[in-house]
């Protein structure tokens, strides 16, 4: 059974699609978007040779024109030099792209952010449509219009929103994801139930074992779930004004870990989980939230596989990254804690001391 969860954005809306064998019927959806010339599936190399050829017949038995362009799979090469080797492949298409081509994206997050950003920069825009393959992309980076990629100076400074018209998650596509993979875009799902949910905290809390089994219903409907959460605060705030941000929760600290510590050497999802733990730690510490709250935060993360602690974490070189974090005001660093499970705000006067003792907490 499909489940759709609908992005209300005015003329920008468009549906997310979960269930089980969708990328069979990738053209069926795509065919129906009406008004294209081709499509470009752009992916990573692990991820098409698991499906590009299916994304292609599918897209061949609906009688659209596809190519195939995979970079090099992993997170070291979402750079502009990995997006400059794709339009070199984009513009050499025969017979050539126009505006009425469409990009599709096949497989995770960096396909989909790098994918998504030479859409919204190629031609001066060229619509997309997202075919995530992992459960953090299935999540997270699928939905809300976020493109780019890495500079040495952080994570995702250079991008554009674009919203994608249309996404189709297969859950079967997660049977062959890496287990930590898998488990990385878990805490994407911890995260959402912190911020807006805590059903979904218990939900994931009285089917772990099903989760990290992949077991396809429990997946959709964990999966849709999660849509429905981001796909609310989208609509309420697309461009991150306000209460988009807090979609940040565990981000601030987990990216300038992910920084220090290295793209490929901690996997964004073991990161926002470190982060989720400093921040809850830093909203104890503020008298924001119980203990007892973020103890159970923490027993969710660890059984799901996730870390909450993590010891040699240079406070100075944390703090210096998270002041260069995109979304610091004027230096001034700005993080989201919890107020209570199913709540969060923004706050921006976190202070050197604060990140401190919450580093230090995640040294253990």
């Amino acid at each position: 059974m499909t489940k759709t969860v609908a992005i209300d954005l005015g003329e920008r809306s468009y549906d997310v699609h979960v269930g089980a064998g969708l990328l069979d019927r990738l053209g069926e959806a795509v065919s129906a978007i009406g008004g294209l010339t081709t499509a470009v599936v752009i992916s990573d190399t692990t991820v098409a040779e698991l499906y590009g050829r299916r994304a292609l017949d599918s897209l061949s038995e609906a009688d659209v024109a596809a190519s195939l362009i995979a970079f090099e799979a992993g997170e070291a090469n979402k750079t502009l030099q990995t997006v400059g080797v794709v339009f070199d492949r984009l513009f050499a298409i025969e017979p050539a792209i126009d505006r009425s081509s469409l990009i599709v994206t096949l497989g995770g997050g960096v396909p989909g952010d790098l994918g998504g950003f030479v859409a919204a920069t190629a031609l001066r825009g060229l619509r997309f449509f997202q075919c995530p393959t992992t459960l953090l992309a299935d999540v997270d980076a699928s939905v809300g219009g976020k493109t780019g990629v890495d500079h040495p100076a952080g994570k995702n400074l250079i991008g554009a929103f674009h919203q994608p018209v249309g996404v189709w998650i297969d859950v079967e596509t997660l049977g062959t994801l890496p287990r930590r993979e898998l488990v990385s875009g878990l805490a994407e799902c911890v995260k959402h139930a912190v911020i807006r949910d805590a059903g979904l905290l218990e939900f994931l809390e009285d089917n772990t074992a099903g989760i990290l089994a992949c077991e396809p219903d429990v997946m959709a409907e964990l999966i849709a779930r999660n849509v429905a959460i981001k796909a609310s605060v989208v609509a309420a705030d697309e461009r991150e004004a306000g209460e988009r941000a807090h979609l940040n929760f565990g981000h601030t600290v987990g990216h300038a870990v992910e920084a220090f510590v290295g793209y490929g050497e901690i996997s964004h999802g073991e990161a926002v989980s470190l982060g989720m733990a400093a921040a809850c730690r830093i909203a104890v510490t503020r008298g924001l939230i119980e203990q007892e709250a973020t103890d159970r935060v923490e027993d969710a993360l660890r059984r799901l596989g996730l870390p909450v602690r993590r010891a040699g974490l240079p406070v100075g070189e944390i703090w210096r990254i998270m002041q260069h974090d995109k979304k610091a005001l004027a230096g001034q660093v700005r993080m989201v804690l919890p107020v209570m499970l199913g709540s969060a705000a923004l706050f921006d006067d976190i202070t050197p001391r604060a990140v401190q003792e919450a580093v230090e907490y995640l040294a253990g």
